[in-house]
């Protein structure tokens, strides 16, 4: 009896090892990096659109959301690296949790704030409109595929708090 327990925890360690591993990237990597990748690409939202409804400039567009990005990182990446030091909760480096979230949020942010480089304001909403749809929908995925998030439901989710966040910006700039 011993030894067929003993037989069959020899079995499944590889198993077992791996899974540890799969929990230690998700917590370490994909949480910090899903986290900024959501921060990034919502919360700039209502700033670049504000700012491209109240001045009908895309180059205004433009510099509030590189700062709004720029600005968003820099704030996640400390919140994450000094919200804990990685030993209690298994987390990791929070010097690497922090740059992982920074560069996140940044490149959700700026993502959608490019076309606003185009000097057709149409134009660029029209764009940057897609982009926010595809930045959404990568979101949704990556909770589908990592977290095992029902997929539909995490769009619908996801491009709620957009859209939320959108109609803000479009709200406060319109006005």
């Amino acid at each position: 009896m011993q030894r067929e327990l003993a037989e069959r925890e020899a079995a499944n360690a590889p198993t077992r090892w791996y899974a540890r591993d799969d929990h230690s990237f998700l917590l370490k990597v994909v949480q910090p990096a899903l986290a900024g990748l959501m921060d990034g690409s919502v919360s700039t939202l209502a700033p670049i659109f504000a700012a491209a409804f109240a001045t009908q400039r895309p180059h205004v567009a433009f510099v509030v959301g590189l700062s709004a990005a720029v600005g968003a990182g820099i704030s996640m990446a400390f919140a994450e690296g000094l919200s804990d030091t990685g030993e209690l909760t298994g987390r990791g480096h929070p010097v690497v949790r922090g740059a992982i979230t920074g560069i996140a949020t940044f490149i959700g942010g700026v993502l959608h704030t490019l076309p606003f480089l185009m000097s057709n304001l149409s134009a660029a909403l029209y764009l940057a409109y897609l982009v926010v749809g595809f930045e959404l929908i990568a979101i949704a995925f990556i909770r589908y595929r990592y977290f095992k998030m029902n997929f539909m439901l995490s769009v619908l989710q996801v491009v709620v708090g957009g859209a939320l966040v959108f109609l803000a910006g479009v709200l406060i700039g319109s006005h």
